[in-house]
């Protein structure tokens, strides 16, 4: 009973993004490792971007940067 957790950053990912890493992680564990689909879990978390830090900036400051 596989469970996959996938955190992506708040900004634009589409429903049918997300549909989409739902089905390509739950084949990928199928091919690769013989799981059930069936008992296969998949969650998506969203993080808003002043909630992911990355070198000790929050990923919004690093994006105004870059701007």
């Amino acid at each position: 009973m596989p469970y996959v957790n996938i955190r992506v950053t708040r900004d634009g990912v589409t429903a049918e993004q997300k549909a989409r890493l739902i089905e390509g992680t739950t084949q990928l564990l199928v091919d690769v490792l013989g799981k059930n689909p069936q008992t296969t879990f998949v969650v998506i978390d969203e993080v808003d971007t002043d909630n992911w830090g990355i070198g000790g900036q929050t990923v919004t400051a690093l994006r105004a940067a870059v701007r």
